[in-house]
């Protein structure tokens, strides 16, 4: 009988796969043994991949560019990074070897960019596009960025009021963007997003607000769909509808030459993940090119705002199972040292699925558990995979100690988990490494965090701290 737990993931998925392969019966990730990860740091441990970083940049590029080139379309492509999706410098540094530009969502994104054009990171060519609903100091953060000479920094207009901010604060001209309110799907709880300024409301404001101001040159329509880039009629529907736009904007603003279709590339969550992103970007630029020919406009240059596609499959997170509880006849309850919570928030507030696999231990049996984290707090459990309605691991043994993995979870998971603050339960963080490969494929490590100390939490707390007496008000 095929009772391994390798026996399950062959018969169950192609296997190996580009980035998992097996040594015996441990597992390895880009070629990386991850049991001697685990040897010499421990766990639990958060890890960045840098090199899959600039991979998926250049990717993307190539899609772009092929697509161009059999389309005859005839424009340039910008690649931005979303910087929300992960704002550590390691990343940033990765990205822009890549000739990428930048999308920022808020004010401290603005000190983030002048950090990195103090260290000759990003040049006066560099695109920055700034979305997001702009409060006082953002504003004040791109004038500045505007009036120190950086041009290509884009303001998108978010909402009717923040042009007026914007001209009281820039000297001289300056672009903007505007951001399209699209619709949602039905199963949304609202029918129009909260972001951006609405279909029949963009050309209405253009000719009011836009038009007959020196000061200001719009260049940008930005269309994203928060459901993502997919091969749906909802999608394309909201692509054409953003066509009409763009098309009756372009006829009476000559200045306006680009497109932002926003991000949305999916990434993989599943060994069974299928999408064929050649194709949906072969027909998004098919799409706008017939729109525009039929139109008699210039097509748009094409700008993209990839977050979770640039980072996501950079970072993994590597447990130990430290116990099982066996809490009735069908439940077999793996505990991790760590919680789902705090260093995988995403599974925990939107039920998001990664890929999720025993590090070691292939060629052991397996079993159906439940995953539990540490902290008191009832959802604080792993208990499903998209591909299957149960977790499959190898089978506990007290003497063998068996460790996961979750992978392809670089993006959001530590802003939103609060990195290096306070955590549920005040569960540590755990450490972090970041691994790189040189020209000549050989890897390396580093420790970019250690595991959190309690004296750094109880700092946070206020229980270090020198204590001044109250004053009278």
């Amino acid at each position: 009988m095929n009772t391994k737990y390798y026996d399950l993931i062959n018969q169950t998925f192609y296997f190996p796969q580009e980035e998992f392969t097996l040594n015996k019966d441990n597992l390895q990730f880009h070629g990386i043994d991850l049991m001697k990860l685990v040897e010499q740091y421990g766990t639990p441990l958060k890890f960045t991949y840098l090199p899959k970083i600039s991979q998926n940049i250049n990717r993307a590029k190539m899609w772009f560019r092929n697509a161009m080139e059999k389309h005859d379309y005839d424009a340039k492509y910008f690649y931005c990074y979303c910087t929300k999706s992960s704002h550590f410098e390691f990343i940033l540094n990765e990205a822009l070897k890549n000739n990428i530009h930048i999308e920022t969502s808020s004010a401290f994104d603005i000190n983030i960019v002048e950090n990195l054009m103090e260290q000759g990171k990003i040049n006066k060519n560099t695109y920055i596009i700034c979305n997001g609903f702009k409060r006082d100091q953002y504003i004040t953060n791109i004038a500045r960025l505007i009036n120190n000479g950086h041009k290509n920094t884009i303001p998108v207009i978010d909402n009717f009021e923040e042009l007026d901010l914007l001209q009281e604060q820039i000297d001289g001209k300056f672009k903007i963007g505007i951001r399209i309110a699209a619709e949602e799907e039905p199963k949304f709880e609202f029918y129009t997003s909260r972001l951006g300024i609405g279909y029949k409301d963009i050309l209405p404001f253009y000719r009011k607000q836009i038009a007959d101001t020196k000061k200001v040159e719009l260049k940008i329509l930005h269309f994203f769909i928060n459901a993502g880039i997919r091969d749906t009629a909802y999608y394309w529907n909201e692509l054409l509808k953003c066509m009409k736009v763009y098309i009756a904007l372009k006829k009476e603003c000559p200045s306006l030459d680009s497109l932002n279709i926003g991000g949305g590339f999916p990434i993989k969550n599943s060994l069974a993940f299928d999408y064929d992103y050649q194709y949906m970007v072969d027909e998004i630029l098919n799409q706008i090119k017939i729109a525009c020919d039929d139109a008699e406009v210039d097509v748009p240059h094409i700008f993209t705002e990839f977050g979770s596609f640039t980072v996501g499959e950079a970072g993994g997170a590597l447990y130990q199972v430290l116990y099982q509880k066996k809490q009735n006849d069908r439940e077999n309850w793996n505990m991790i040292d760590s919680s789902f919570i705090t260093t995988l928030p995403d599974t925990w507030a939107i039920n998001k699925r990664f890929v999720m696999m025993a590090v070691n231990r292939w060629n052991d049996m397996y079993e159906r558990v439940l995953l539990g984290g540490l902290t008191c707090d009832g959802d604080d459990y792993y208990n499903s995979e998209q591909h299957m309605n149960a977790v499959y691991l190898p089978k506990y043994n007290k003497e063998k100690p068996l460790y996961i993995g979750f992978f392809n979870t670089g993006a959001y998971q530590e802003t939103i988990g609060g990195f290096g603050g306070l955590s549920h339960c005040i569960l540590p963080q755990p450490k972090h490494i970041l691994i790189d490969k040189d020209k000549n494929g050989i890897i390396a490590t580093e420790v970019f965090s250690e595991q959190q100390k309690a004296e750094e939490v109880l700092e946070i707390l206020g229980y270090n701290k020198k204590k001044e007496k109250l004053k009278k008000i």
